[in-house]
């Protein structure tokens, strides 16, 4: 195995983020303007084709990279993962990116919260204060209570909390599976599922708009790619608390592009949450 490049990651982790928040104001723009379920559908058709082509030019091919002891718990993480992005991109419809993103950063205290249950791995009172922090971060943005919650705001945390259990599912297979493996699965089995369902919702989209999903696949795969070289750079707990940089792009492209604004509690919510976040993966590098 190469050496740790650290550095190397870290930017690559920035250059992954900055194109998942681009990959997220094109969601935002066709899912608004077309069927939401058709949109991921077309997206995930290009996904599987990365995916497969991957698969093809490594060491077994596509019979290695799908072999795997848990077909059950692979194929339900990637029906989940293609689920959870349903609901997220419909939640930018309801929200737009910097609401959305503010409450979806809180999806690694959801993983830290469930690890115990889920994976039986030990939780100490640290991270469970900083679990706590986070979630106080999470109802100053939904605001119960003041007036003017609304119930679209839980669309993000749903779509956290998908993520959260796809994240746990993701680390209980790669026990005995590869990153190869699980990716494979995730493209190809997310694909036939989300055809089943997007096929019925087909819409005609304009040249233009059809332009724009050409932009969404290419952003989608690319940013997986940026994704894969980084941690074969580096240490996943080195790179990891620069992922919230896509609540920085995402918002920016947000208030820049759709004209979205900031409100303070959002603000103050956000800041608690990331906050929090990243003691806890502080505190899981020092555990290890």
């Amino acid at each position: 195995m190469n050496e740790p490049n650290t550095r190397a990651g870290i930017l690559l982790m920035v250059a992954t983020t900055f194109v998942f928040a681009l990959q997220d104001g094109i969601s935002r723009h066709l899912a608004s303007e077309y069927n939401v379920y058709m949109v991921v559908m077309i997206r995930y058709w290009f996904f599987a084709a990365f995916v497969i082509t991957v698969a093809a030019r490594k060491a077994g091919g596509i019979r290695a990279a799908a072999a795997t002891s848990l077909p059950w718990v692979q194929a339900f993480r990637a029906v989940l993962l293609v689920a959870e992005i349903c609901v997220m991109v419909f939640g930018f419809t309801l929200l737009g990116l910097v609401e959305s993103h503010a409450v979806f950063a809180c999806y690694p205290l959801l993983i830290a919260a469930l690890s115990g249950p889920v994976l039986g791995e030990r939780v100490g009172w640290r991270r469970w204060v900083a679990i706590a922090v986070g979630f106080v971060g999470v109802i100053i943005i939904l605001e119960p209570g003041f007036g003017v919650f609304q119930p679209q705001a839980v669309v993000p945390f749903i779509a956290a909390l998908m993520f959260a259990l796809y994240g746990l599912l993701t680390r209980y297979v790669g026990r005995v599976d590869s990153a190869a493996t699980s990716f494979f699965w995730t493209g190809t089995v997310g694909m036939v599922a989300m055809t089943s369902v997007g096929v019925w919702f087909w819409e005609p989209m304009t040249g233009p708009d059809w332009a724009w999903m050409g932009a969404l696949c290419i952003t989608g795969a690319l940013g997986h790619f940026t994704l894969i070289k980084c941690y074969e750079m580096a240490e996943a707990s080195a790179v990891q608390p620069f992922a919230y940089l896509q609540l920085v792009f995402a918002s920016t492209l947000g208030i820049l592009v759709f004209s979205e604004t900031v409100r303070l509690n959002v603000a103050a919510g956000a800041a608690l949450i990331v906050a929090a976040g990243l003691f806890t993966l502080w505190r899981e590098r020092r555990a290890k």
